[in-house]
């Protein structure tokens, strides 16, 4: 064959995506939009992108003096607010890595969080001093800088104000696409946090793809109230998809309580937020109980970080004209899975087929693929019938967790990877011929009573329609002759008298198996929960199992 190949170069710019290269856009269109803050004293504190980008770039310049070199660790200990922000940028594009610490994991979590990432300094929130002094003996011969509203900082740290007005504002590198820019470790429902390394490139391609029309539908005109703090999952990466389109952002500080939410989506006239469940359910009882207030503005309310029922979508819609938006994710996802906006093919299609599209977890983003594989090892088919564990694989996907050994992976693969590269959810599906996800439960809430599947998830869902019940968690204890039986644990909505076994049951009746209902109910004040919002199911079968 007289052919050759002919070697084809140049064909288009190789220009990389880096959080410096997005940020160039910002200052250069959106600087003058807007970021409102919510400080420590209720006060909101108006500024704009380029105001905090300068302040950004001269944060940059303090960390270089105070020793940190590309690829180094920069935590931060802070609250939602403008001056958190500043390091979202200023950080990542000066070629560091930002550490969001959770300012919610119990203290041996976080000192295992700080002491495997070795972080180089460490930014706190003055009014979270002493819920950081558990660890503080961890990096004693490291900087620490407060950020303060007087200048008032402990012996010892470094004025965050002082700092910045020392440093003229440092012009941001070009790092490489493929360094590590964030660093969030996951909240620790299985086990120790895990953390997860985000790059450059994967950063600017999920903001990319979440601000698309199918995904949350962002632009420059978008006002976006992240009822989710910065710490959690890169902040939802909300920080970066508002900033590559010039949305203006609301940072709500550390009040995420239904009227204080209410009052900055009012006031701020916000078109788009998004928080757990858990704030979905609270916002929701608060808005039956408040009628009145102005929500015309608001067009979405993404939920995520676990399955919402059917009924609270719809009481949102029909009482309130708010539309959400069902998603999954997770840390590991970066954290942009899935999204379930109602297809062109149901946009005349009845309200009851659209809401039950709405309570499924919707189709893969763009260039997330997915797929489930069933107990015996095989792929499952997309029939919306056959369950299995949700893999997934993208450019966004962790492929490994920060401070493991990459080649080969050998404590990884088939336990978080497969040998193929796909990451292991843990959670379990169905996928719909149309790639619609609908999570049955996390395989290790799943009860298998008799040999049998019992969905707490889906159980969960149904028990929440009843009127006494604010929330419920179903978890699996041994028994002798089933090999496990579902309990419920159930916190008695206000102003209600406590269910019992029966009522329960009655509820369930002719709506699952006679077999699925629970066999004990136990009454709690409050549901134990991860910084992010989860259920400790762990600590709850702990606490409800017999003794063997």
């Amino acid at each position: 064959d007289a052919r050759r190949p002919i070697a084809v170069v140049g064909l288009t710019m190789d220009i990389p995506l880096t959080t410096a290269a997005l940020l160039r856009r910002v200052d250069t269109l959106f600087a003058h939009k807007a970021i409102v803050s919510r400080e420590a004293d209720g006060r909101l504190v108006r500024t704009t992108y380029g105001a905090c980008l300068a302040e950004a770039r001269r944060l940059a310049a303090a960390m270089r003096a105070l020793g940190v070199r590309p690829g180094d660790r920069v935590a931060t200990f802070c609250w939602s607010h403008a001056r958190h922000l500043q390091a979202f940028y200023g950080i990542p594009a000066s070629g560091a890595i930002l550490h969001m610490l959770n300012v919610r994991l119990p203290a041996d979590d976080l000192a295992h969080a700080i002491t495997e990432a070795d972080d180089s300094v460490v930014i706190v929130d003055a009014a979270l001093w002493e819920a950081f002094a558990p660890v503080r003996h961890l990096i004693t011969d490291r900087p620490f800088v407060v950020i303060s509203d007087d200048g008032d900082v402990p012996a010892g740290a470094i004025d965050h104000t002082s700092l910045l007005a020392a440093h003229e504002p440092h012009e941001f590198p070009e790092p490489d696409e493929r360094a590590g820019a964030v660093l969030c470790h996951t909240s620790g429902t299985t086990g120790r946090p895990k953390g997860v390394l985000t790059s450059h490139r994967a950063l600017v391609l999920h903001a990319l793809t979440q601000a698309l029309p199918d995904m949350l539908d962002l632009s420059e005109r978008s006002t976006v109230l992240a009822a989710a703090h910065l710490f959690h999952a890169n902040g939802w990466g909300l920080p970066f998809s508002c900033a590559l389109v010039g949305a203006s952002q609301v940072l709500p500080g550390a009040r995420l309580d239904a009227a204080g939410l209410v009052e900055l989506l009012e006031s701020e006239r916000v078109t788009h937020t998004a928080g757990v469940p858990t704030i979905a359910h609270d916002l929701l009882a608060w808005l039956d109980a408040h009628p009145g207030h102005d929500l015309s503005r608001l067009r979405t309310m993404l939920v995520g970080g676990a399955a919402l029922p059917e009924a609270t979508i719809r009481a949102y819609d029909e009482r309130h004209g708010v539309r959400l938006l069902h998603s999954w994710g997770m840390t590991e996802t970066g954290p942009l899975g899935t999204l379930a906006r109602v297809p062109s093919e149901l946009a005349d299609a009845p309200a009851d087929a659209q809401y039950a599209w709405q309570a499924t977890q919707g189709r893969p983003a763009p260039l997330v693929e997915i797929r489930a594989r069933a107990e015996d090892g095989t792929l499952v088919p997309w029939d919306s019938a056959a369950a299995g564990e949700l893999e997934v694989r993208g450019p966004w996907v962790a492929s490994s967790y920060f401070g493991s050994p990459v080649a080969g992976r050998p404590q990884a693969v088939n336990d978080t990877w497969t040998a193929d590269g796909w990451l292991r959810t843990g959670d379990v599906v169905t996928i719909g011929p149309t790639g619609a996800v609908s999570v049955i439960d996390r395989a290790k809430d799943l009860v298998k009573s008799g040999g049998e599947w019992i969905r707490s998830a889906a159980l969960e869902a149904l028990l929440l329609e009843h009127a006494s019940i604010a929330e419920v968690a179903i978890v699996a204890v041994p028994h002798d002759r089933w090999g496990e039986r579902p309990v419920a644990i159930i916190v008695v909505a206000p102003g209600h008298e406590a269910p019992t076994l029966h009522d329960l049951h009655a509820h369930l009746a002719d709506r699952v198996p006679r077999w699925w209902r629970p066999d004990t109910l136990t009454i709690v004040d409050t549901l134990p929960r991860t910084s992010s919002g989860k259920v400790r199911k762990a600590l709850l079968r702990q606490e409800v199992s017999p003794p063997r």
